[in-house]
């Protein structure tokens, strides 16, 4: 299984990077053939600004950008896409939701370019989503924030390119000893999870 883990949290010394770094642990110990590739999205300088250009791209009237064919080409490469990021007014960091919004593209990441039906194209990659919360579970549960998370992430982002979510973990910051073992609990779990749905 080759995984690609896309890290969102612009200081390394974060709890966001040490789960991160917990889940490549994990998926190293379940299996040494097991590959990965980093991407953090903060240290890499990726631009989440959807621009002018950006919209072109998505009405099909220019063909994506260097660095959107880039990030497309190691997604591709992937057996397994895991997002690690803290949540930010309840939901992605812009910068984690501005790669989405330049990376999965019209035409690559589904095709709606057709009055019939919409295409859904990346039905071979599984997801893992893992949440850092600043606030405790209840106050998740008393206003329905993970619920909506989940509706807007795992069903409008990914189940509309066809990618199913296999993983959508909600980790506490009150707790970093309990997030960093579940960090490579769920990285031993990648391999398994992930190669069932292929």
């Amino acid at each position: 299984m080759h995984a690609l883990i896309v890290i969102a949290h612009p200081n390394p010394k974060s709890l966001t990077h040490s789960i991160a770094s917990q889940i490549v642990k994990g998926v190293s110990v379940a299996d040494k053939d097991n590959t990965l590739e980093i991407a953090d999205l903060a240290a890499e300088g990726f631009n989440p600004c959807f621009t002018a250009q950006d919209i072109s791209i998505l009405h099909r009237e220019a063909d994506p950008t260097p660095d959107i064919i880039a990030e497309q080409e190691r997604i591709s490469r992937a057996d397994a896409l895991v997002l690690v990021h803290p949540i930010y007014w309840w939901s992605f960091p812009a910068l984690l939701k501005g790669w989405i919004d330049r990376v999965f593209t019209n035409g690559w990441a589904y095709d709606d370019t057709s009055s019939d039906r919409l295409v859904k194209k990346m039905q071979h990659l599984p997801v893992h989503i893992v949440s850092i919360a600043g606030a405790d579970m209840r106050t998740y549960a008393r206003h329905g924030y993970y619920g909506a998370m989940k509706t807007q992430i795992n069903h409008g982002i990914f189940d509309y390119c066809g990618a199913p979510v296999l993983t959508s973990e909600l980790l506490f910051q009150s707790d970093p000893d309990a997030c960093l073992k579940s960090g490579e609990i769920i990285g031993q779990r990648l391999c398994a999870s992930s190669c069932s749905k292929k």
